[in-house]
């Protein structure tokens, strides 16, 4: 049985395994600005929180020196980033097992608005989902609190329920962004997260199927 009415989902790390695109234009970024590039595994980091923050916390960044960062990072992925991604392996069933379930689906994600919605046309998912909620492209608004809220607003707005609703992430972010506004969260084990962050979900599943489980999609197909 269909144990939520309402599922957001995250997109990065979540649904998409984005971060070859995220780390090579973070790492094209720092080089064009004189900045030293961390290894690869480290630069992984910086996948999921808004990235003016991981500019500025991670990269050492003042204001004006993050906002010309992610000027340049822009548009190197939007021309390039966004297409080396790839959707994970069972996304496509989980989302129609939800659909035929009688979920509904919304997207939580605080990836920008273009990016977002260029990664969701390009991989055919955005039929899926009644609502996507995205970080503002000028980034002003775009924490995993600020998404939830868009998304959980946007659900009432077309009357579906969100009094049973669960987030589904990969990051810590996702479970402090839901809890914020009273919501458990799922993480997945297969994205950019760790052991101390799946500490505070309410569950961790390591496979799709156990996602589709945790959920009660009938039949719990992977």
């Amino acid at each position: 049985m269909l144990k939520y009415q309402s599922v957001l989902l995250d997109l990065d790390g979540t649904l998409v395994d984005s971060a070859p695109g995220i780390v090579s234009t973070i790492a094209y970024t720092l080089e064009k600005m004189g900045r030293d590039v961390p290894a690869m595994a480290d630069l992984l980091r910086w996948v999921g929180p808004p990235l003016p923050q991981s500019f500025a916390t991670r990269g050492g960044m003042s204001s004006s020196e993050a906002d010309e960062a992610i000027t340049i990072y822009r548009a190197r992925y939007l021309d390039v980033g966004v297409y080396d991604a790839k959707l994970f392996d069972g996304v496509a069933a989980l989302l129609r097992g939800l659909e035929d379930a009688g979920a509904h689906l919304a997207i939580a994600t605080s990836k920008p608005t273009t990016p977002a919605t260029v990664m969701l046309e390009h991989f055919t998912l955005s039929d899926h989902f009644s609502v996507i909620a995205c970080a503002a492209d000028d980034e002003t608004r775009g924490t995993k609190a600020e998404v939830v809220e868009d998304a959980l607003a946007g659900l009432r707005e077309k009357g579906l329920p969100t009094d049973n609703t669960i987030m589904v992430g990969d990051r810590i972010h996702d479970v402090e962004g839901a809890a914020h506004h009273g919501l458990d969260t799922i993480m997945v084990r297969w994205g950019y997260g760790g052991p101390v962050e799946w500490e505070q979900a309410h569950h961790v599943v390591d496979t799709p199927r156990q996602l589709h489980q945790a959920l009660g999609i009938p039949g719990g197909q992977a």
